[in-house]
């Protein structure tokens, strides 16, 4: 174990001239992203490895990260996505009974440097005055004037498509265990003919015995996958579903000739106007299908029936956003990961109405079509911050289905 005198010395420079000064662990080099924060308390490395942080150099407010260490069950995806990853302290030592290694030898393995003892309080608030900005982080040029002008070549993230660099390149079924291991050939998801799960729907009869029947169920949902985070996977298959995830670019054709019960748009990196081709997608499924959609996938759906998104000042991330149900008038507590949102003054024409509502600045956090099987929630249902208080959320999308497929039979 290092002292912090004995650490290599790490920069991170924004693209207005702010920098900082401070040591590395992890991995080193240079590279380059957005600069955003997080203000979650525990969660690290469900950050790490949540797809939609792609493109992103990521800080913690919390004072001291990496005390719990990485451990396999708790990671959302293959690998970590951020771009570089700043705390205030990180812990020199973990200590959980399912830990497996640190955070420093998690991200040296993985090629993500981090850079500590810098003041994140004042990056943070610097941040929430000027907005989340372009930013390097590097351990071989530690000139903050040379640094800064690296800044100003450094690609933006208005614009870019990240999904193509983080969806998967074959269709996967996800099991009780996790990922099947083999991948379904391409043009081949109407021939999988393996049993899915089931779930036991109980129906109470009307009556003085107050006697039960019911029903087994089971939903096929093809995830299209912009970036999905494997707790959406966990609760669908909890539900009764078969979640199959397939490329961002799987045409609605493509999709439709698996015959799903559902499509779930997922969550994702980068500037949804970007992903056109996901667009265009969601738009020839609408109203073949029942279709939910998780964080960009709100985006998406919103884009697609005629709405626009625009870029927020420096984003929603963490694990406390207070979100209103308008319907319900209920508060939940939620997990957010975004920079982008759907503008609610565009929403006129669209056929989309307000769901929810964030209690912070008042932005959109849920919408659902008039008429059409189609809803979508900006924040992250499968996320249990402590509470577990959008869960419901899945329930309903079954619902949705069940109504579907009972009125398409009638």
């Amino acid at each position: 174990m290092s002292s912090r005198a004995e650490q290599k010395k790490a920069i991170l420079a924004l693209e207005d001239g702010t920098y900082f000064l401070g040591q590395c662990f992890g991995a080193e080099g240079e590279r380059s992203g957005e600069v955003v924060f997080n203000t979650g308390m525990t969660g690290y490395q469900e950050v790490l490895t949540d797809p939609s942080y792609r493109g992103q150099i990521v800080t913690m407010t919390y004072t001291q990260i990496g005390n719990y260490g990485i451990n396999p069950e708790d990671m959302e995806s293959g690998q970590p996505w951020v771009e570089g990853f700043v705390v205030r302290e990180n812990s020199p030592i973990y200590s959980n009974w399912r830990a497996k290694q640190s955070l420093s030898d998690y991200l040296r393995d993985h090629g993500i440097i981090g850079i500590e003892g810098i003041d994140t309080r004042m990056l943070t608030k610097h941040i929430r005055d000027a907005g989340a900005q372009i930013g390097i982080i590097s351990t071989e040029d530690l000139d903050p004037e040379s640094v800064v002008e690296k800044v100003g070549q450094a690609p933006r993230l208005v614009g870019r498509d990240l999904v193509k660099e983080v969806t998967c390149q074959q269709s996967r079924r996800w099991g009780q265990s996790g990922y099947e291991e083999e991948a379904i050939p391409a043009g081949q998801l109407s021939l999988e003919i393996s049993p899915p799960p089931r779930r036991w729907v109980a129906e109470e009869m009307p009556g003085p015995s107050n006697s039960l029947r019911g029903y087994w169920e089971t939903y096929r949902v093809i995830v299209v996958d912009c970036g999905v985070k494997q707790n959406i996977l966990r609760h669908l298959y909890r539900q009764g579903c078969e979640p199959i995830t397939v490329p961002a670019t799987t045409s609605a054709e493509e999709i439709l000739a698996s015959q799903p019960d559902g499509v779930v748009l997922s969550n994702g990196p980068g500037d949804p106007e970007a992903v056109d081709y996901v667009i265009d997608t969601a738009r020839n499924l609408f109203g073949k299908v029942p279709v939910f959609g998780i964080c960009l996938g709100q985006q998406i759906i919103a884009l697609a029936f005629g709405g626009k998104t625009y870029k927020l000042k420096f984003g929603h991330r963490g694990v406390n956003h207070p979100v209103k149900n308008l319907e319900t008038d209920q508060i939940d507590i939620t997990t957010q990961n975004h920079g982008f949102c759907v503008d609610m003054d565009s929403l006129e024409g669209t056929g989309l109405e307000l769901t929810h509502i964030n209690l912070n600045d008042m932005s959109a956090e849920g919408l659902r079509h008039q008429e059409l099987p189609v809803f979508s929630v900006q924040f992250h249902p499968e996320a249990g911050p402590g509470p577990h208080d959008a869960n419901y959320l899945f329930g309903e999308f079954v619902q949705m289905m069940h109504r579907f497929s009972a009125k398409a039979a009638g």
